[in-house]
């Protein structure tokens, strides 16, 4: 398994990980990709080079086609794209397997989706779905542009998916993807609550994919500003960000010039019994991990946030009629037992978003363009510096 923050010595916050530090410590949850990197050398559009893939998240252990968890979305910034948010707001239920890919192949990935969850029926059997499948764009160093994410691609994310460790940086959904100037892509980390305070896991896997150097923080430590882009270059072109005044047109150099600000997928799971209004309310809450690592939910950033909550499973789809008459008993938090699950979140998010910059690897993508790794040794000199590194 790749290196991680913890093995470096950098532990965030004051919360206890579960035993994988990971989305999967919440138990049923099980996480799965494909990766697909092929070729090198300039872009040809539907040729390559390709750096991209699909990342799965599996919300049960059970038929996760026919029974859903209660769940909800927040956008922070809606720069972005998942589908099948407005039936989770309605309902408050969601259905089916999660998944991340790149921009351009959103529709692929939706629809291999519903032909697996039809595949999963018996024959004659009535069934529909409204897929949630979250993106970021990987055009940096990816042709992204010729959809290369195909069914099978899907297909093998979906029998990848287990319980335990999760691969993470270069790999499914996050293989392409950049974060505050440095290789980034996918990443996870979880909290177990003491048992004072119910002892419930969550867990939280990111696509990260946004920010600024200059922004990035960790521990509290602006490690963007001390590793700056003079010392481990950027993938965009030295005129990025530049200020374009009124009938100045930007410098053709400036590549992507949009895409620095980036997007970031955070999907949150816990076994805690809370409600659909309860899962907003913790999804909301990993926008603060991301802000304490550096996003600022720009603009051009499509920063797109799912929470769910595995505590009341067994629950009837929206739109079966279920047993006459027709109630179902569930369980439900009071509001200040969620306050531990808020800073659990925030915690998590948070080191996610650093382990997918610590798992990351270099990589160079099409039309010879490099996203340098974040330096380990560089990293551990800063947080030392700064005394926040940990034995």
């Amino acid at each position: 398994m790749p290196i991680r923050a913890r093995d470096l010595g950098i532990v965030i916050g004051e919360g206890r990980p579960g035993p994988h530090n990971a989305i999967t410590d919440v138990a049923g949850v099980r996480v799965g990709h494909s990766t697909l990197i092929s070729g090198d050398g300039p872009l040809v559009v539907g040729e390559g080079p390709v750096r991209t893939g699909v990342t799965v998240v599996m919300p049960h252990a059970g038929d996760v086609w026919h029974d859903p968890v209660f769940g909800a979305p927040h956008v922070l910034n809606g720069n972005g794209e998942m589908t099948g948010l407005e039936w989770a707001r309605e309902a408050g239920m969601i259905g089916g397997a999660i998944a991340i890919t790149n921009t351009h192949s959103v529709g692929v990935v939706r629809d291999a989706l519903v032909a697996e969850g039809i595949r999963s029926q018996p024959p004659g059997g009535f069934y529909w779905s409204l897929p949630i499948v979250g993106e970021t764009w990987d055009g940096m160093l990816n042709d992204t542009d010729g959809q290369h994410v195909r069914p099978e691609h899907v297909a093998a994310a979906l029998a990848d998916a287990r319980s335990g460790p999760v691969a993470e940086g270069n790999v499914g959904g996050g293989t392409g993807m950049v974060c505050h100037e440095f290789k980034g892509g996918i990443g996870t980390a979880s909290r177990r609550l003491a048992d004072p305070d119910g002892g419930w896991t969550v867990g939280v896997l990111v696509q990260a994919n946004y920010g600024r150097r200059g922004l990035l923080r960790i521990d509290g430590v602006p490690v963007g500003l001390r590793i700056p882009v003079s010392d481990v270059p950027s993938p965009y072109s030295p005129a990025r960000g530049a200020v374009h005044l009124p009938g100045q047109l930007p410098d053709p150099a400036d590549r992507g010039a949009r895409a620095r600000d980036g997007s970031i997928i955070i999907i949150v799971a816990t076994d805690a019994p809370i409600l659909p209004h309860q899962c907003r309310r913790v999804a909301q809450r990993a926008s603060l991990g991301l802000a304490r690592a550096g996003g600022v939910g720009a603009t051009t950033s499509g920063d797109l946030i799912l929470a769910f909550a595995t505590g009341n499973l067994g629950l009837y789809p929206p739109e079966t009629a279920g047993p006459a008459p027709g109630v179902s008993t569930i369980g439900m938090l009071i509001d200040r037992a969620l306050d531990p699950i808020f800073e659990a979140t925030v915690e998590a998010t948070e080191e996610a978003i650093v382990n997918a910059l610590v798992a990351a690897e270099t990589m160079t993508g099409r039309d010879g363009i490099t996203a340098n790794r974040l330096p380990h040794d560089r990293l551990v000199e800063v947080m030392r510096a700064h005394g926040r590194l940990r034995d």
